[in-house]
């Protein structure tokens, strides 16, 4: 199986869509909440860099449940039985070849997730519950919940928001100040479901109620909560871990009921015993480098002061671009930048941005970019994959933009368009590298 490629198994009258990444010797599967679908998943803001962190030390597994994402669509009343995400669990696993699995659940997602582990115990080597309850209604016994009156009003906000961002906004006040992460963790939510199937499937978790469940689940199982979750109030994991025998509780600090690196951490220790060292100067970034083609000809031609003016233009179309694309230039290059992002998408907008910035001025660029481990030296960057964005950078002609096949798999479905630029040896690099030219979408 290719890893990072979007696969489908049949499931009933349709597909499931799914994706293996990583190749560690452990199986993890992840079930979601329906708010990401699994190409968007990579990456969101938290939860891209969690399942990255995962697949340092396994084989994680994601998928769309029926109804969501890039899986068929379902009417909504088949969308919402957990038994029917049980089912769909076993199907995925099946298809990725995995006889057992530590089955990570979050938010919704954890009912499922802990159904499976109940019913599935000899397919299920462990159990991770993240940000998740057995039930979100209050009852006699169990006065943390939600009163059921406020109900409706609450499936009405969730359904008038959806779509928009403004549902993590909610949830996690760190997003409150950052209009253009709204608008993409928006843009995620309308390719996941529609403002009817989710409301559906958030009623769905809170009619229902899984406490008869959990002295079933016999499995090594780790709860991990935040301590100011709004949603998931911290009393429902308490509940969880002392319900579950023998399942080991972890409360952290924070909001955001999304998986983050500090979640991953404490699921590589639960599964391996042992948590890596992970230095803290080493991240998963995407380089941008780029260059002005043919500068020393047409310094020549235009000489030094209308130069230097072209050059003042250029650098401030391209600080602009940078800066709205969530970037950071890290250096000077010649006549070009090296600059980096936290996401693939954003990065190739950014260059298409400065490739057709600059065309007016009379000047042409040539960018290179590839996502991969990057090592921090103060403000500055280093390590292969710096090596390798040069290198594609190189390769390119007047107002190409080069990438990585690294990037193209990471941006499937985002709208962008590549072809085929050939298969090269980069100089100081092992391998042989796929590269891809950006088109536009016209």
């Amino acid at each position: 199986m290719e890893p990072g490629r979007t696969r489908y198994v049949h499931s009933g009258d349709g597909y499931i869509a799914y994706q293996v990444r990583g190749d560690g010797p452990l199986d993890l599967a992840v079930v979601g909440n329906w708010a990401i679908q699994l190409e968007d998943a990579w990456e969101h803001y938290k939860f891209g860099p969690f399942l990255a962190r995962l697949t340092c030390f396994a084989r994680v597994l994601v998928f769309d449940q029926r109804g969501t994402g890039l899986s068929d669509p379902v009417s909504i009343a088949d969308m919402t039985p957990i038994e029917r995400w049980t089912d769909q669990v076993g199907t995925v696993l099946d298809a990725a070849g995995m006889q057992d699995a530590t089955i990570i659940g979050f938010g919704g997602g954890g009912y499922g997730a802990t159904l499976f582990a109940a019913s599935h115990p000899q397919r299920t080597r462990s159990l991770v519950l993240i940000s998740t309850a057995a039930r979100l209604i209050e009852d006699v016994d169990y006065p943390w919940g939600i009163p059921r009156a406020e109900v409706p009003g609450f499936l009405a906000r969730v359904e008038a928001m959806w779509g928009t961002g403004e549902i993590v906004r909610w949830t996690d006040p760190e997003v409150a100040d950052d209009p253009a992460l709204l608008e993409q963790l928006g843009a995620y939510e309308r390719r996941a479901t529609g403002p009817a199937a989710i409301a559906a499937a958030v009623n769905m978790v809170m009619q229902s109620d899984l406490r008869g469940v959990l002295p079933s689940v016999r499995v090594p199982t780790l709860v991990v909560h935040r301590q100011d979750d709004r949603f998931f109030r911290v009393e429902h994991g308490r509940f969880l871990a002392q319900s579950i025998a023998g399942a080991r509780y972890t409360e952290l600090p924070g909001h955001a009921g999304i998986p983050d690196v500090e979640i991953a951490d404490e699921i590589e220790e639960f599964v391996t015993g042992t948590r890596q060292a992970q230095p803290a100067d080493r991240v998963l970034a995407t380089v941008v480098f780029t260059d002005i083609v043919g500068s020393t000809t047409r310094l020549a031609e235009l000489g030094d002061r209308r130069w230097r003016e072209i050059l003042d233009r250029h650098d401030d179309i391209v600080a602009r671009a940078v800066e709205r694309y969530r970037g950071r230039k890290v250096n000077a290059t010649g006549d070009g930048i090296l600059a980096v992002f936290d996401g693939p998408h954003r990065a190739v907008e950014c260059a298409c941005a400065i490739r057709d910035g600059v065309t007016p001025l009379g000047i042409a660029v040539r960018v290179g970019i590839h996502t991969g481990e990057v090592e921090l030296r103060g403000d500055d960057i280093a390590g292969i994959a710096v090596h390798l964005g040069a290198r594609v950078a190189a390769l390119a002609k007047d107002g190409e933009v080069l990438v990585t096949r690294t990037v193209t798999d990471l941006v499937v479905g985002s709208g962008l368009r590549f072809v085929e630029h050939g298969e090269h040896e980069l100089k100081g690099v092992p391998g042989r590298w796929q590269v891809f030219a950006v088109t536009t979408n016209d």
